[in-house]
């Protein structure tokens, strides 16, 4: 979008948040870059110039504005709508790996040479990989000075940086202030006094976001011991590369307040990214809703309640385990099988707050699970030590950047794996928004409610005017039945 210097003017001069993230203007007179919602008053046209990323903007000498932090806004939503090798790299980014394992890294995890994806990288976003996690590093480490009371050198480390020298000069190009200012200006505003260890922060999103169906769903499947419920927030243990962490995520009506505690700041990159994609808060909802309202038979359930998203997964693996358990069974069926296999093998962890008490086991430490002991049909006993195996070697890796099309066709070959299980893995571990699931006992009872077509094969073809919003219109479907999963827990 931002090579449309029309369009980009129009959204700046209204101040239309919809699109930020999408582009940042950068103003040439005062060197600094915002996104198209800022509060100030808008530059002359013959000022503004146009950048697809924060990375770009930063690489040309641009700093961040300071009343309207382009550097948080939401992410673009083309991340989460395509999975060609440039949107799966941006996925990778946003999890840390280049920090971890480097360029070399994401190149071998895409299957392409460093070069390649440096081209076309640079091509799309006008940035490279060391770009984009630089400006990443920036964010995180704008986020630690901020909310914790950590010293800087341990900032500097838990954000990525190799050495602190590096650290306070990324810090003062991109903001224009050393991070004691940084501190000292966040000290100054008017905020309750942070919890020791506790990273306190906002998620932003693009409005309009429905919370009943998102929380709802999390709510309704939670497993017990691993996720719960309580006082407003739907909270989960989460398994991180450094060590482990609890998060809190609270709907509030123009962001998502996030509580976090890590046993390892290294992991809050990855924490952040995780907790956005698992409540698809870089969608563009606006976008959703005007293609499936053009159906007549979905507008209403549209017009009703706007904005829902797909509730997705922290770990793709977690979700595979979590949706052979709930073949052919109640929710609350499923809920029971996975938190006996949570206190089997799950690792047991520390909650101040008492209600959580395990992590989700890893595909390792489920590989030696005895399938006698599982009080499964002997068939989904099968099912779930097949997949266990594929996902402890690594042959079906699940993960944000994972080939769509590809891992469908593998998940397909293993025994007790039909069209449903695969569209489910597809729609919340993949992130796939155009999985569709016609074979599921909800949509097909909302289709004949509604006056869909009812057969799969009908109800598919009908669909195709959805496309590639399937996964969203699901979502919709589900609301014509009275279940938990729509609504927000008392």
């Amino acid at each position: 979008m931002y090579t449309d210097t029309e369009r980009c003017v129009r959204a700046v001069q209204s101040k239309d948040a919809r699109f930020d993230g999408w582009f940042f203007t950068a103003v040439l007179t005062t060197r600094i870059y915002c996104r198209p919602s800022c509060p100030v008053v808008p530059p002359k046209v013959e000022n503004m110039t146009f950048y697809p990323s924060a990375a770009a903007c930063q690489q040309a000498g641009f700093r961040a504005c300071k009343r309207c932090r382009p550097d948080t806004s939401p992410g673009s939503p083309e991340w989460n709508a395509r999975a060609d090798s440039v949107a799966r790299a941006m996925r990778l980014i946003g999890d840390g790996v280049v920090d971890r394992e480097g360029v070399p890294g994401l190149a071998a995890r895409l299957g392409y040479s460093a070069r390649q994806i440096e081209r076309q990288l640079l091509a799309e976003l006008g940035a490279g990989p060391l770009a984009l996690a630089r400006a990443q590093r920036a964010q995180t480490a704008r986020l630690l000075i901020e909310t914790t009371e950590l010293p800087m050198a341990d900032v500097a480390f838990a954000a990525g940086f190799s050495s602190v020298r590096t650290f306070n000069d990324t810090v003062r190009e991109v903001f224009a202030l050393a991070p004691s200012e940084l501190r000292t200006r966040a000290a100054r505003s008017a905020k309750p006094p942070a919890t020791p260890g506790v990273i306190t922060l906002r998620l932003p999103y693009r409005a309009p976001l429905n919370p009943s169906n998102l929380f709802g769903h999390l709510a309704a499947t939670a497993v017990p011991g691993v996720e719960e419920w309580r006082d407003g927030a739907y909270r989960r243990t989460l398994t991180l590369p450094y060590g482990h962490g609890i998060v809190a995520l609270t709907p509030r009506p123009d962001h998502i307040a996030c509580r976090l505690s890590l046993t390892d700041p290294r992991d809050l990159t990855l924490a952040i990214s995780r907790c956005r994609w698992l409540l698809d808060l870089d969608a563009d909802p606006v976008a959703v809703d005007d293609q499936l309202r053009a159906d007549p038979l979905l507008a209403p359930l549209v017009d009703k309640a706007p904005g829902r998203r797909v509730p997705r997964t922290v770990d793709g693996a977690e979700f595979a385990v979590r949706a052979v358990l709930g073949q052919q069974v109640s929710t609350a069926a499923a809920r029971t099988h996975a938190a006996r296999l949570v206190t089997a093998h799950g690792v047991s962890v520390d909650d101040p707050e008492g209600g959580l008490t395990h992590l989700f086991p890893t595909p390792e430490e489920l590989a030696g699970l005895d399938p006698e002991q599982l009080a499964l049909p002997r068939s989904r006993r099968t099912t779930l030590t097949t997949l266990v195996g594929a996902l402890a070697d690594g042959s079906l890796p699940l993960g944000t950047d994972t080939d769509w099309e590809r891992t469908r066709a593998e998940l397909i070959t293993l025994p007790g794996f039909g069209p449903w299980t695969v569209e489910v893995i597809a729609m919340r571990a993949l992130g796939d928004p155009d999985a569709f699931l016609p074979t599921d006992l909800g949509i097909r009872r909302a289709a004949e409610e509604l006056g869909l077509p009812s057969t799969p094969a009908a109800l598919t073809a009908r669909a195709a005017a959805w496309r590639p919003w399937r996964a969203y219109a699901v979502q919709y479907l589900w609301t014509v039945d009275d279940h938990p999963i729509n609504h927000l827990p008392v």
